[in-house]
């Protein structure tokens, strides 16, 4: 049972990092009913859970979740999804341009939950081959620089809080602990959030977490992304160091996109996008894709400036690599 972490949550106290490891490791073995789970899961939301909770919580994640073995410098590009936009899959799009860059991505994701299209559909409507293993995504990540990781493949320890979750049909800390438990422990990592607020204390649970460099944003229109209709909060992590800041897309030569511009559909709708985009297409959804492309290069590649990895994105679509990296990803998972 988890009496004494539920005794503190209900009654607003902050649990310490070990009482919330236990907590959370008997949660995804198993041994907690599901009503006292609920419980849990809801106090903790309304208290509003701290670094050192979320920090334990997502190494219990990572601990129990399958791997993908590899020697790389891998980059996770994601949002937490929740932001209720319906845009298209800005993340999984900008993931091919970063590959397309020389900078393996290791992508983890699901199907979708708050949108029409999560990353999973898309990766399926494009083609590929979506369960793959721990050593299949290693080799796909060997022959195409990316690999894409479905979480029911990777978290089966999952299963115990699913039903809850699902019940519930509210926001609880797994909504933010997705992008947290990467399983090939990416070290480079641009996270979108749904809330402000979660801005800063996030962008530290993923320094805990090992991430070198990294960066948390948040759309001032909302978006769980680098926005193109506005600017972005942004807090930068470099080697333990944290710098907060607004992007504005108008610095780096932009107009702002009309926030319909970044509307998507259901899976089949999304994918045209990703290959319209990719091949050229101009427009907001461009830009949506530079920015963050362009910031995620930034942060994996040292010596650039962020104005040059947003060029080099764009070269990246120019030059039809990024299109070419999505087809040789797709022809790598069906070969695996």
């Amino acid at each position: 049972m988890i009496q004494e972490a539920l005794y503190k949550v209900t009654h607003g106290q902050d649990l310490s990092y070990d009482l919330a490891k236990d907590t959370m490791n008997k949660i995804m073995s198993g041994d907690v009913a599901e009503v006292p789970m609920a419980g849990f899961l809801c106090a903790l939301a309304a208290k509003g859970p701290t670094v050192d909770e979320v920090t334990a919580f997502a190494e219990v994640m990572r601990e129990k979740a399958g791997s993908v073995p590899h020697e790389q410098t891998v980059v996770e590009i994601v949002g937490t999804g929740g932001d209720e936009a319906n845009t298209f899959n800005i993340s999984t799009t900008s993931g091919f341009i970063i590959s397309a860059a020389g900078i393996p991505v290791a992508k983890h994701g699901n199907r979708s939950v708050s949108s029409k299209c999560g990353a999973a559909d898309l990766i399926e409507a494009l083609g590929a081959k979506l369960e793959l293993n721990g050593e299949q995504n290693e080799a796909v990540l060997n022959k195409a620089n990316m690999c894409f990781m479905f979480a029911p493949v990777y978290h089966q320890a999952m299963k115990y809080a699913g039903p809850v979750r699902k019940a519930l049909g509210v926001r609880t800390v797994f909504n933010i602990l997705g992008p947290l438990a990467n399983p090939a422990g990416a070290t480079v990592e641009l996270m979108g959030v749904y809330d402000k607020s979660l801005v800063e204390p996030l962008a530290r649970v993923l320094a805990n977490l090992g991430v070198k460099r990294g960066a948390v944003v948040h759309g001032f229109d909302g978006l769980d992304e680098i926005t193109a209709t506005n600017k972005t909060y942004v807090c930068e992590i470099n080697n333990g160091s944290f710098t907060s800041y607004e992007f504005d897309p108008k610095d780096y030569g932009f107009e702002y996109a009309d926030k319909t511009e970044l509307e998507g559909g259901d899976a089949t709708v999304n994918a045209e996008i990703t290959r319209r985009v990719l091949g050229g297409e101009q427009g907001g959804k461009r830009t949506a894709v530079l920015l963050n492309a362009g910031m995620a290069i930034y942060l994996a590649k040292e010596g650039l400036t962020l104005a040059e990895s947003i060029e080099e994105a764009k070269n990246m679509i120019d030059s039809g690599k990024a299109l070419a990296t999505m087809e040789q990803f797709v022809k790598a998972t069906q070969e695996v």
